[in-house]
C-alpha cells in the first residue's frame, strides 16, 4: 500500500524529511513519473501544497513560483505581460499519457527543453535560484534573491535535471524574456536526412538568427525566425537566397502550430506500443546516427535542434532498442524516455556515466541526500 506525505510549510516538509526511515518518492503533479527508472518505494513525498506564484517582476524578467505550479498557469500569465520561458519548456502530457503539462518543478527537474534551446539555451541556463529541503531535512536557498551555497557548487545548474534525487524542491526562480514579435517558418521539401541536416547547420551559421530547426523525414524541413515583422522578412528572405532553394512559407499562426506539435513530440503520439528514445548527439552526426540504427531496428525518427536531439520511436525490440541506440553513438548519450514497464524494468533510462563522472556525481549525492532518501535509483539504475 502506497503512503502519501504532503508537508504544507517547508518546516513541515524539513521535519518529515528529517524523521523518514525509507525512501521517499518525490511527486509533484504526477505528470513525469515516466520518466526515469522506476523507483522502489511505497512512500510518497507529495509537494502539491508549493504551488502559486510568489513574485513576478516583469520588468526585471524574474518570476519565483512555487515547484508545483502548473506550468500553464505560468505561461499565461507571462503571456498577458508579453513574455515567456525562453527554452521552450515541452509539454510531453499526450506522449506519456499523463493529464496535464505539468508544473515548474517537474519541467526544471526533468531539465526539459524545447526548440529554442539552440539559440536560447537549455532549461538550466534559465533557473536562477530555488528553495529545497535536502536530504538530511535541511532548508537551502540559493540562487538570485538569497544565495547560502556553502558546498561550492552551482546548486541551480545541479538541481536542474536531477530528476528530484538531490533534494525536494519547493520553490522556483527562472528568468524570462520577451516575447517575439512574430514569427515565420521556411519549409524545405524533399530533403534526405543527410541533407537536411547540411542545410540546417548551413542555417543555424547564417547571420539570420534561426531560432529552431528541425527535419521530418517524408515531410518537410523547418527553419524558424523570430522578432520585429520587417527582420523577420529580411532575414527569411536573405536566408531562402542563400539555401539556394524553392521553399515554402508558414505564417505567424501555422508557425506556431508546427513548432508546439514539434516540442511537444506530436510525430510519436499515436505509436502507443513503441519505445520512445531522445538521443542527444553532435549535429553533424544526426544523419549517420539515424542511418545506422535504422539498418537494424524497426524505428521512425525525425531530428529538432538543428540534427543535435533525435527522436526515436522502436517497435518490437525486447530491449526497447537500447543495444543498438547506445552502441550506434561515437558522442552523446540516449535517454529512454517512454516503453512497456517491462522494458523499463530491464533497461536504465539513462546511459552509465564515465567512472570519473560517476564518482562526482556519487559525491554530489551524497552532498544533498546523504541516506539516499530522495528518489533511490532513478538516475542509476541499481
Amino acid at each position: 500500500m502506497t503512503r502519501t506525505m504532503a508537508p504544507r510549510t517547508e518546516d513541515e516538509l524539513a521535519e518529515l524529511v528529517a524523521a523518514a526511515q525509507a525512501p521517499l518518492r518525490i511527486q509533484g503533479l504526477g505528470t513525469k513519473m515516466a520518466l526515469g527508472n522506476p523507483v522502489d518505494t511505497t512512500t510518497v513525498l507529495s509537494l502539491k501544497h508549493f504551488a502559486g506564484i510568489a513574485v513576478y517582476e516583469p520588468e526585471e524578467l524574474i518570476l519565483e513560483a512555487g515547484a508545483t505550479t502548473p506550468l500553464a498557469d505560468i505561461e499565461k500569465l507571462l503571456r498577458k505581460h508579453g513574455q515567456m520561458l525562453a527554452f521552450e519548456p515541452p509539454d510531453l502530457s499526450s506522449l506519456l499519457g499523463s493529464p496535464s503539462s505539468g508544473s515548474l518543478g517537474g519541467i526544471v527537474a526533468c531539465g526539459l527543453s524545447g526548440p529554442r534551446r539552440i539559440r536560447a539555451g537549455a532549461a538550466r541556463d534559465h533557473v536562477l535560484g530555488f528553495s529545497a529541503v535536502t536530504g538530511s531535512g535541511q532548508r537551502i536557498r540559493a540562487g538570485a534573491r538569497v544565495v547560502k551555497n556553502v558546498t561550492g557548487y552551482d546548486l541551480a545548474k545541479l538541481a536542474t535535471g536531477s530528476y528530484g534525487s538531490l533534494a525536494a524542491m519547493t520553490s522556483i526562480i527562472v528568468k524570462v524574456l520577451p516575447l517575439p514579435e512574430t514569427e515565420e517558418t521556411i519549409v524545405l521539401r524533399h530533403l534526405d536526412d543527410e541533407t537536411a541536416v547540411r542545410l540546417m547547420a548551413d542555417a543555424m551559421q547564417s547571420p539570420a538568427d534561426v531560432s529552431a530547426a528541425a527535419h521530418v523525414p517524408g515531410e518537410a524541413t523547418w527553419l524558424r525566425l523570430e522578432g520585429i515583422a520587417p527582420s523577420v522578412v529580411a532575414r527569411r528572405d536573405r536566408l531562402v537566397k542563400l539555401l539556394g532553394r524553392d521553399a515554402g512559407i508558414l505564417g505567424q499562426k501555422d508557425s506556431a502550430r508546427l513548432w508546439a506539435g514539434l516540442r511537444d513530440v506530436k510525430p510519436f503520439w499515436g505509436l502507443r506500443e513503441h519505445a520512445v528514445w531522445r538521443v542527444s548527439t553532435t549535429p553533424t552526426d544526426g544523419a549517420k546516427v539515424a542511418a545506422a540504427i535504422a539498418a537494424n531496428l524497426e524505428a521512425s525518427h525525425f531530428f529538432d535542434w538543428a540534427g543535435g536531439l533525435l527522436w526515436l520511436a522502436v517497435a518490437g525490440a525486447d530491449d526497447g532498442g537500447q543495444s543498438v541506440i547506445r552502441s550506434s553513438l561515437p558522442t552523446g548519450h540516449a535517454t529512454l524516455v517512454r516503453a512497456p514497464e517491462a522494458v523499463r524494468a530491464r533497461v536504465s533510462a539513462f546511459m552509465p556515466q564515465p567512472p570519473a563522472l560517476a564518482a562526482l556525481s556519487t559525491r554530489v549525492k551524497q552532498s544533498f541526500d546523504p541516506r539516499n532518501l530522495f528518489n533511490p535509483g532513478i538516475m542509476v539504475k541499481g
